[in-house]
């Protein structure tokens, strides 16, 4: 809701604008914040195009009802306007194409369309004179400005849901809370509550209240009972069950020839903020924020174009000023997140992101015999390198380097290449034989990981359930039991994507809250 008003804020602004203005004067005149929506892409990912200036030229081309192409050729012709909406260079159709597909969700694709059709229905509805603003006709009955997002017929509701229920089936089996056989409530029900709390983003009272509205008072149990079953399953023991279920989920597409072997994956550490006492609380973790406090999970995940999926999760216990753990080893982490994916899938090249800039990190996964591409930090040997490339004009470089360190050695690269944010020079260390004439092209697959973020956003925002608790064995199972869900999700739309043929691609044709809702009503099975 809070998005849909700034859209028509927006809106409203540039209406005001527009009367007696051309509609590159009122962007030029425009002074609005975007605060209400949020980038698809992270801080690190190689995106140098404004977020605000793509949000802003995705209004002009709805309201101008210019194509990618010929809004990228104004551009061209008009720099002036480029300016205006904060472009440092200017994009190419391309640009704009996957902005809409990967870097705008549905929430940034609503506020677009809201607040750019607000402003062609009212010029045309109060005779505003602006005559480049696109016939009102046009946005009537409107589908999303990329014209291949079309439902579908293929996937019918049938289809749907023997495919959810099936993907489903082979996920929840290897949960066991370990409680007695005569408990009031079985474990699924308690799985059903879960997923229903995800699915409508509430804690665990006012969820289980809602709950039992749907299902029965009887059905349902108190949401401090769920609470007590939820603590019973043992953390190690959880991570274990996750490990089984992701195995099974595995084998059903194992004869899918869609689903390529081996794997690329991306590990990576995702937060969930803590706010309370720290004292004895060992899995509590200090964050960048220097003040800041969370829970901290790290996971290794299927990503490039294969099904999307969540193949390990490791809990993240650091050394902190309040507890006695030893000092972090994120190596550690590393080894056993990839030796328990290794058990469902063969892994051909790992990425991480700087946090992982280690050479306990690097020989680890040489001994795993998994190929990796890693950003490092620059130090003076790097920061030497950089000074010579620039005094003989090279704009590739690749050095070669060896780790030596207790668990073992081996030989590695250092690779130099344009930042593909536009500005200076990237590095990264690698432990494949890479050349100069292909550093450049090897390591743009780094830009791959932009998926993994795309996950965390959806994990959290559509499965993840609100809780209050302070206990670390409540967070990890609302944490594991949202990435399940999630990949419950990505499961049954590859399903869905394989029983009708043609190309595999990472957008999805089922939403997750179409998902989850129908998992949270079909989760216990008719009698």
């Amino acid at each position: 809701m809070r998005s849909l008003y700034e859209a028509y804020q927006l809106g409203t602004a540039v209406r005001n604008e527009l009367n007696g203005s051309d509609v590159v004067t009122t962007f030029e005149n425009l002074d609005h914040s975007i605060d209400a929506i949020e980038d698809g892409y992270s801080a690190w990912h190689p995106a140098p195009l404004s977020f605000r200036a793509m949000v802003f030229s995705f209004v002009f081309m709805e309201i101008t009802g210019d194509s990618y192409a010929k809004f990228s050729r104004r551009l061209t012709r008009q720099p002036e306007l480029a300016t205006i909406l904060g472009f440092s260079r200017v994009p190419d159709e391309s640009a704009f194409s996957r902005a809409w597909r990967n870097r705008f969700d549905d929430t940034v694709q609503e506020y677009i369309q809201t607040a750019a059709h607000f402003v062609v229905k009212e010029v045309h509805d109060f005779d505003i004179p602006a005559p480049e603003v696109r016939p009102k006709a046009e946005i009537a009955d409107e589908s999303p400005v990329e014209e291949d997002l079309v439902k579908d017929n293929s996937f019918s509701k049938d289809k749907i849901v023997q495919m959810t229920r099936l993907a489903r089936d082979h996920a929840f089996g290897h949960f066991d809370s370990g409680r007695a056989s005569n408990a009031s409530y079985e474990d699924t029900q308690f799985f059903e509550l879960q997923t229903f709390m995800g699915m409508v983003r509430c804690g665990t009272a006012q969820g289980a209240t809602r709950f039992q509205y749907r299902r029965g008072e009887e059905y349902g149990p108190h949401g401090d009972t769920h609470l007590r079953a939820v603590k019973q399953f043992d953390p190690e023991e959880l991570v274990n069950c996750f490990n089984e279920s992701t195995d099974h989920l595995l084998s059903v597409i194992a004869s899918e020839a869609s689903f390529r072997r081996p794997v690329t994956a991306a590990i990576d550490i995702t937060t969930i903020p803590y706010y309370g006492d720290v004292k004895e609380m060992q899995m509590v973790s200090g964050t960048k924020d220097r003040d800041g406090r969370a829970f901290k999970f790290a996971t290794l995940s299927i990503i490039g174009q294969n099904i999307p999926l969540v193949l390990a999760v490791e809990p993240v216990r650091e050394s902190s000023e309040w507890d006695d753990n030893p000092s972090n080893q994120i190596h550690r982490t590393v080894r056993r997140l990839v030796r328990r994916a290794k058990e469902h899938v063969p892994i051909e090249t790992v990425l991480c992101d700087r946090e992982f800039d280690s050479i306990q990190v690097f020989q680890t996964l040489s001994n795993l015999d998994v190929n990796y591409l890693i950003p490092k930090r620059v130090s003076s040997s790097e920061q030497d390198v950089l000074e010579q490339m620039e005094e003989d004009g090279q704009e590739v470089a690749v050095e070669s380097a060896s780790v030596h360190v207790e668990s073992g050695s081996h030989p590695m690269r250092l690779l130099y290449v344009p930042s593909t944010s536009g500005e200076g020079t990237a590095v990264f260390a690698t432990n494949l034989r890479v050349g100069p004439e292909e550093a450049e092209s090897f390591c743009q697959r780094y830009s791959r990981r932009w998926q993994i973020e795309s996950e965390y956003k959806s994990i959290k925002g559509d499965f993840l359930a609100k809780t209050s608790s302070k206990d670390y064995r409540v967070r990890l199972f609302y944490f594991v039991f949202a990435v399940l869900l999630y990949n419950i999700w990505r499961l049954t739309d590859f399903l869905l994507k394989a029983g009708v043929g043609g190309e595999m691609d990472y957008a999805p044709v089922l939403t997750a809250g179409e998902c989850v809702e129908l998992v949270a009503s079909g989760l216990i099975p008719h009698d």
